[in-house]
């Protein structure tokens, strides 16, 4: 049975969807301040953390970055409704989707679903050969990337992306299959989860030794990895 961490300051919330989550076949627990969310994300063993933005001690944004200097848990930040800026903040820390709030525990739980199955498909696929394009090389067994002889620090999600990327070297690769393969959902106008996952990606990367970006735009269509 999936576990899921919420961590929202707003009591009667939680309660309603830790229970919705329940009578849906997951495990949940509340907590109510970023305290007892760091200790129970870093303590405590869960398929999934829901992160609030807005909250008391600790905000949202702050215990994203403090879970992921530890772990690579799958995180889903709940952020104000049109609020741009925090859903690009969390997604540049490494969250690994949003919902914005006021949202309906079906909505929730179908982003919980849609990143758990993400997971699971990832840790059942055999990934055992490395992939190697120019001084990069992707080790799927072990979901690590080194570049120029640096290890490469990735978020998860960012590892999905680059992976379809060089596993793709030299093809492009549009920015719905892109997302699909991914993220494991469709872009909708305006979403630009897949662009900071790739801008982060290319920050840490860096240039290759000739000067060429790793990864070219193609500009509306999608991405492409410079092959050799």
């Amino acid at each position: 049975m999936p576990k899921i961490l919420l961590v929202d300051d707003d009591v009667e919330l939680t309660s309603m969807l830790i229970e919705y989550i329940q009578q849906e076949g997951l495990e949940g627990l509340a907590v109510h301040n970023g305290n007892d969310g760091l200790r129970e994300a870093l303590g405590g063993s869960y398929d999934i953390i829901v992160l609030d933005v807005m909250m008391p001690n600790i905000s949202g944004l702050d215990l994203l970055r403090r879970i992921r200097k530890e772990k690579n848990t799958p995180v889903l930040m709940l952020t104000a409704r049109g609020d741009h800026v925090d859903k690009i903040a969390g997604l540049d820390l490494g969250a690994d989707d949003y919902v914005a709030k006021p949202c309906t525990p079906g909505e929730l739980l179908a982003r919980i679903r849609a990143i758990l199955r993400r997971t699971e498909m990832r840790d059942k696929e055999e990934r055992v050969q490395d992939i190697q394009v120019g001084s990069l090389r992707l080790s799927a067994a072990n979901r690590s990337v080194t570049c120029e002889g640096r290890t490469i620090n990735l978020t998860g999600v960012e590892f999905n992306v680059l992976e379809v990327l060089v596993r793709n070297a030299g093809r492009l690769v549009s920015k719905q299959d892109l997302s699909l393969r991914a993220l494991g959902a469709q872009l909708t106008p305006f979403d630009r989860r897949l662009d900071v996952h790739v801008s982060s990606i290319r920050q840490k990367l860096g240039r290759r030794a000739d000067g060429r970006p790793w990864i070219h735009t193609v500009r509306g269509t999608g991405y492409q990895m410079i092959g050799e």
